[in-house]
């Protein structure tokens, strides 16, 4: 699995990339899509919402299983994915591109240093 250096990721399986200044666009990697299977359903967080680093702020459902979406980050959900309410396979064919999940403005620009680099997430899925 490739992971783009510009993106940050967390040991949940999910990417982090920055949009702005204190703002982020995040999703499931490509790697979590595969564990799930064919994705059914996904429930985000509402525009406006606070979300705390490390809390559930939504689900992925698949045919699989239901899994947790956890905020990597503090902060205010600024925009959500809405074609996901209608194709919510896109986090399967581009989970790292239409898949994507929620923008968040961060309480704290300094988390986004914080979270893994390509090279740790990749060392952590090699571990299993």
């Amino acid at each position: 699995m490739a992971a783009p250096d510009e993106i940050k990721y967390t040991e949940e399986h999910e990417w982090v990339q920055r949009t702005g200044e204190d703002t982020v666009r995040i999703g499931i990697t490509d790697y979590a899509q595969q564990q799930l299977g064919d994705v059914v359903f996904v429930q985000l967080p509402e525009l406006g919402e606070q979300v705390s680093a490390g809390d559930s702020m939504g689900e992925v459902e698949s045919t699989k299983s239901v899994s947790d979406i956890y905020a990597p980050v503090t902060g205010e959900v600024t925009a959500r994915n809405g074609e996901l309410e209608d194709q919510p396979e896109l986090v399967n064919s581009a989970p790292q591109d239409g898949g994507w999940m929620v923008e968040i403005k961060l309480a704290d620009p300094e988390q986004f240093a914080d979270l893994l680099d390509a090279g740790a997430y990749q060392k952590l899925i090699d571990q299993g």
